[in-house]
């Protein structure tokens, strides 16, 4: 029998809050799909969406830096998960990370850019949850002009990606 999301958290020790926020950032996913379907007619894979929300943040269990998305994508490979859902995890870090900028930030080469529609939704709705809280834009763009500056080139991919998932 295949595990559970929540279980496979739990299994590796990771913390209730950090629980608690994949539950609510896979609540925000699941209904921006649905909006996004009604809106467009476009086909989503709600289960991908689903449980790569509830597992996007499990590298936390290893470390809190930008890292935490290629350490939970390589728990997730060890436990033989699909690529679709290894990919959700690695590429959910804001709004995406170019090849240039992972450079800059120490991440492994590559370009952590969401692509598929599945994977451009779970790392929005990440976005839109502070803790285990539902936020509008306008919170995240105010957050990340203090942590960024208000040019970082990561809050036009921010705006890009809300639009996009907003028709």
């Amino acid at each position: 029998m295949k595990l559970k999301p929540i279980t496979i958290l739990k299994d590796f020790n990771c913390p209730t809050h950090i629980i608690e926020h994949s539950i609510a950032v896979s609540n925000k996913a699941l209904d921006m799909a649905l909006n996004f379907m009604d809106k467009t007619g476009t086909n989503i894979d709600m289960e991908q969406i689903e449980t790569g929300a509830l597992l996007h943040d499990i590298g936390r269990t290893k470390t809190h830096t930008i890292k935490h998305a290629i350490e939970g994508a390589e728990i997730l490979k060890s436990l033989n998960f699909p690529e679709n859902i290894i990919k959700i995890t690695t590429r959910h870090i804001g709004a995406g990370i170019p090849s240039n900028e992972a450079k800059i930030l120490g991440l492994p080469p590559g370009n952590y850019m969401p692509h598929t529609l599945e994977e451009k939704i779970v790392a929005h709705a990440d976005n839109l949850v502070n803790g285990s809280v539902e936020v509008d834009l306008e919170f995240v763009i105010e957050k990340w002009e203090k942590n960024f500056g208000k040019d970082h080139p990561a809050i036009i991919r921010l705006k890009k990606l809300h639009k996009e998932l907003n028709p």
